[in-house]
Parts: structure tokens; C-alpha cells; sequence
């Protein structure tokens, strides 16, 4: 709902978790209102009292999102930093209604934004409905390599396929989420390698800057808007190739607000990640840090507050070519300092390097929901467990860049069995390692938005691998006893063997995590462990930590198809110990224990 500035008394009506959009025009001219201008309302309702700050959106026109977390009568002032008449003491009201039943099955995202559960290790609907995050990894989705069009005719997967096509793709694949850069770097293919920069800010020549990159030329990251950025730059020599990020494109955000738009309005929340590493140093360098840094990030936050979101200050894939970590905490608490948490509780996130407590450290008190990623074997998913037993106060995390189908330095093909079983193994392990948020799926195309034909693969090749549509099976899982994976604890030392010699893959080992009360254990075995199952195998394999002289339902799942195979009830013994069940076969298996009771 768009909402006029007015002084009546009339109220509109609008359904809870619903958009409102106070639209404000300023009285004054301004020479830079992206910089100049701080807009808000102070929003009231039931159970809520919060300013609500807004954003620029191009000419004299400012916007301020708002969201009613409650049933009921909510009313809200405008204010600004400026004397200006068009901005300040504005006043309106609207009632929100709750959604029925139905409207809520048709659309979850109706149930409001998601949060940590109580125990801070998953998520949640704000109405106690557990959200198990199922996501894919579209980087480029604000720019034309995500094709928008207008009208809702449905095209087939292929080159002629628009981003609501992949959209209803990946829906009924059972995806709930979406994670996007709101800016990649924002110039055209010219040539030069993305870290151009670090030619001024270090010292380093061009191909050597190249050569530590490793990476191609920029690729070209406009929508239908244009850039996010505009140029000519600051950085000496380079004013065509870094741009200008004071002031920023608001046609641009307008044009990624549709696909954000569409993607709540299919029941998916998306993860909004404000700018990507590679224009760190040169903003730190050249720009005024962190101020100017800082008020970039809330401009996103307050773009997208009001959608079912999660949002993050930086996309932090890659430790080298960027500010250290730690350096994006200063604009990062600069924001909360000055402007608070969102003020609808959208969780705080980032996509990290090895982990987002690993880079950004204790201290990084903006950091609500943690990520590990860019390792793409199975020695990384430690950084999970250690977040679940480091981490105070308990805070939900989840793989977000996990193994990548294509990725070509791991030489393994991507619509292959073997990039299939690498894949489940970053899915299961990651979630039993104490990923329990959920889990984000990535493939070689997809993340770079590839549509070149020199591209192998391109997005809609990548879009069909087998891999992606096992993910769907990951959340069959999780949620087979309804909300008691909230509850596990990882522990892989419960299992043994737990690990074979292989360390950098994703074959031979076991992973499992159990609720403290032991009667739910979750397990997964990677390839290569089938050989120590059996109640008579003489390697005497099994799971430690058992009720004692306790009896479990045991059933195996299968992750490439999401079947369950009953395999018998299993005995503990007076030491807690249990057997492993036969395997079905030699590939990699789930397995669930259930307490039935003493035998």
C-alpha cells in the first residue's frame, strides 16, 4: 500500500507484514539529497514504538517503508534533519488485519519476518512457524543477466527465460529463499580485472594486481536503471573504472525493487547483501570510511526493512583484495549506533570467508544470523559447530556458499554423480554440524549470472543439474519431527568412525547431532562408510551417547531421492553405545533414530 503524506483522520486498512509506503516530497532543492537528507517516521502500534528512517528515491521524492507487526490502529509523524516543510510533520494512520488461514498457506511469508527461534540456533515465523531456509545463490539478480518482464506468460528454462521463470522453477522445487548482491561492482566489461584498484591503494602494478586477483575482466552489472553507481570516480587514474559511490543510481534499486517485490509476494524471503568485497578497499581508501560506507548500508536496510528479508553490510567471499573483516564492523555498528537495528527485526547476516565469526570476531555485534562458506569440502563445516558452542548469545547459523556443481577448480564436472554426492555432502554435513538455518545451494553459472555464449555453463544449464533439485529433500529431513531439530546439538565424535584420511573432499565422513534428552538422533554418511554397517560387523562401528539400555526406531533416508527405508529397531547397550544399521547400498545415506522406550 502507497500511503500520501496527510493530516485527516481517515484510515486505511492493510493486512499485517504488509507494505506501507509513505511517499514525501521535499519543499527545498538539495545539491546532493542522498547525502544531505536523513528522512523518518515515528511509528506507532500495538506493542511497537520505533522511528523508522527512509531513503532518497530520486528528484525531491523521499520514501519510508513501513511495516504493521500487529492487528490494529497504527499511526505515524514524519521527520528529517533539514527545515523543510515537505518532509516534516506529516501525519497518517491505517488499520492492519490479520491474514486468514488460508492467505497464510498461499503465501508464508505473510507470517511475517523471520527471527531466531528462542534458543537462538534456528528460525523461525514470527507466529512460531518453523522457516528451515532453503536457498539459492543469485548474485546478479537486480541486473539484466535476471530478466524481468512484465508480463506473467510463463517461458520455458533456456535462453529465453525471464527471472520469473526461474523463479516458479526454483519454487516448486520446495526454495524459500533467495540470496542477492544489491551491487556488484558496477562497471561494463572493460577489461580490466574487478580489483583494479589495487594498483593505487597498494602500490602493486596492473598485472600484478591481475595476477593476485585471479580473476577476469569486470562484467557488465546494469538493470534496467542502469548502474547502482555512477561515474566518473575518485580513484586517480581510474575514474572510469571505480565509480563514483557518493551519490548512488536510485533508478537502479528501483528496478531490483520489483524482483524483491516478486519474490515475497511467491512466498520467498530473500537475503540482500549491500556491496561486494571488491569495492572495499578503494571506498576505504579514496572515500570518506566509514561514514560513507555506512550510509550506503543503511540506505539498503531502509529500501528493503519492509520486505521479508534478511540483510546484510558486505559480501565477504574472499579474505585477499578487500579490507580485513574486521574493518566492516566500524560502518557496520556505525549504523546500529546511529540508527538502530532494523526496526522490524530483520536478522543481520553476511556471507563470509571460512566464517562470519572467524572474520569479523566477537566484537561484531551487528552479526544476528552467522555463515560459513567458500570452502568447499567438508573440513569447513567445523566453523558451524564451533559458532553453536562459541557464539554468546546463541545465534542461528547456516552454510551459504557451500561446494558449487561447476565450480572449475575442484575439476569436478557439474551435472555429474560426483558433484550430486559433493553437493548432499555440504547439505547434510553443514546442517548437522550445526547449520540449523538452513542451507544455501550454489552452482558454477547461477552465482555469476552467466549468459555469455563463450559461458560454460550458462544460468538455465546450471538452473537443471540434478544437484539443485536435492535440496528440497535436505528440508524433508530437518523437519520429519516437526520442530525438534530446533533442538539438536552437533556432536560428530557421537559417530564413529567419524572420519576417514580424506580431508580436502567430501567422501568418508559421518556427521550427527542429537537433542540433550538423547531419545532424536540425526546422522549422514558420506560415500565411503557403507562398509562399516552391519549389527555383526567386526569394525564394530556405532553411535556413542545413547539412552542406556535404550530402543530406537532407526530408518534410512535417502538423500538423491528423499525415500525411507525402515531399517529395524536398534538396542543400546549398558555402555550407551549402538550399532550402525546395514547400509541400503554403497552410496551416501541419512539415517534417523527415535526412541520407542527401554527394550
Amino acid at each position: 500500500m502507497t500511503a500520501t503524506p496527510h493530516d485527516s483522520a481517515s484510515i486505511d486498512t492493510v493486512n499485517v507484514w504488509d507494505k506501507v509506503e509513505v511517499t514525501l516530497v521535499a519543499a527545498r532543492r538539495y545539491a546532493n539529497p542522498y547525502t544531505e537528507v536523513v528522512v523518518w517516521v515515528d511509528l506507532a502500534g500495538p506493542g511497537f514504538e520505533r522511528r523508522v528512517y527512509g531513503f532518497w528515491d530520486g528528484g525531491n521524492t523521499f520514501r519510508v517503508r513501513l511495516l504493521a507487526t500487529q492487528p490494529g490502529v497504527w499511526s505515524w509523524t514524519s521527520g528529517s534533519n533539514q527545515d523543510d516543510a515537505g518532509l516534516n510533520g506529516h501525519r497518517g494512520r491505517f488499520t492492519a488485519e490479520a491474514w486468514s488461514e488460508e492467505e497464510l498457506a498461499a503465501n508464508p511469508c505473510r507470517r511475517g519476518i523471520v527471527r531466531a527461534t528462542a534458543n537462538g540456533h534456528a528460525l523461525e515465523y514470527p507466529d512460531g512457524t518453523p522457516f528451515f531456509l532453503l536457498g539459492d545463490t543469485w548474485w546478479a539478480t537486480p541486473t539484466f543477466r535476471y530478466p524481468w518482464h512484465e508480463d506473467d506468460e510463463p517461458r520455458p528454462i533456456g535462453p529465453g527465460m525471464g527471472f520469473k521463470d526461474m523463479v516458479r522453477y526454483r519454487r516448486a522445487q520446495g526454495y524459500n529463499a533467495i540470496a542477492m548482491l544489491a551491487a556488484l561492482p558496477a562497471w561494463a566489461n572493460d577489461g580490466h580485472p574487478a580489483q583494479i584498484w589495487l594498483d593505487e591503494a597498494q602500490g602493486l602494478g596492473v598485472r600484478d594486481a591481475w595476477q593476485q586477483a585471479g580473476t577476469s575482466s569486470a562484467k557488465d552489472m546494469h538493470n534496467e536503471g542502469g548502474r547502482a553507481f555512477l561515474f566518473p570516480g575518485r580513484v586517480p587514474g581510474y575514474r572510469d573504472v571505480f565509480p563514483d559511490v557518493d551519490p548512488l543510481n536510485p533508478a537502479y534499486f528501483q528496478a531490483m525493487d520489483r524482483k524483491v517485490d516478486y519474490l515475497n509476494a511467491q512466498g520467498m524471503v530473500v537475503f540482500i547483501e549491500a556491496a561486494r568485497r571488491d569495492l572495499g578497499m578503494a571506498w576505504k581508501t579514496f572515500y570518506d570510511w566509514p561514514e560513507s560506507y555506512a550510509r550506503y548500508v543503511q540506505y539498503v536496510f531502509c529500501r528493503y526493512q519492509a520486505n521479508n528479508s534478511i540483510l546484510s553490510p558486505i559480501h565477504f567471499d574472499w579474505t585477499r583484495m578487500s579490507p580485513p573483516g574486521r574493518a566492516y564492523n566500524e560502518p557496520a555498528h556505525l549504523v546500529l549506533d546511529t540508527y538502530g537495528p532494523p526496526p522490524f527485526g530483520n536478522l543481520l547476516s553476511a556471507n563470509a570467508s571460512g566464517s562470519t565469526y572467524a572474520n569479523f570476531g566477537r566484537e561484531a555485534r551487528w552479526v544476528t544470523l552467522h555463515q560459513i562458506g567458500n570452502w568447499r569440502e567438508h573440513n569447513a563445516y567445523w566453523y558451524l559447530t564451533e559458532i553453536y558452542r562459541d557464539v554468546e548469545p546463541p545465534r542461528p547459523a547456516l552454510n551459504g556458499e557451500p561446494f558449487y556443481p561447476g565450480w572449475p577448480p575442484s575439476g569436478i564436472a557439474g551435472d555429474s554423480v560426483e558433484a550430486e554426492r559433493a553437493s548432499r555432502s555440504g547439505m547434510y554435513g553443514s546442517f548437522l554440524s550445526g547449520g540449523l538455518a538452513g542451507h544455501i545451494y550454489g552452482a558454477q553459472g547461477l552465482w555469476g549470472g552467466d549468459i555469455e555464449p563463450e559461458a560454460s555453463p550458462r544460468m538455465w544449464d546450471s538452473l537443471q543439474w540434478r544437484s539443485g533439485d536435492q535440496l528440497r529433500h535436505l528440508g524433508t529431513f530437518a523437519l520429519s519431527e516437526g520442530a525438534r531439530y530446533r533442538d539438536l546439538a552437533p556432536d560428530s565424535d557421537l559417530v564413529y568412525p567419524q572420519r576417514t584420511v580424506e580431508v580436502l573432499g567430501n567422501s568418508g565422513w559421518a556427521y550427527c547431532a542429537r537433542t540433550p534428552d538423547r531419545t532424536l538422533f540425526m546422522l549422514y554418511f558420506e560415500r565411503g562408510l557403507a562398509g562399516f554397517g552391519g549389527l555383526n560387523n567386526p569394525r564394530r562401528a556405532g553411535i556413542r551417547g545413547a539412552l542406556r539400555n535404550g530402543r530406537y526406531r532407526a530408518t534410512w533416508y535417502d538423500p538423491r531421492t528423499g525415500a525411507w527405508h525402515d531399517a529395524g529397531t536398534l538396542a543400546s547397550d549398558e555402555s550407551c553405545l549402538l550399532p550402525w544399521p546395514e547400509f541400503p547400498d554403497e552410496e551416501d545415506w541419512a539415517l534417523k533414530l527415535v526412541a520407542v522406550g527401554a527394550p
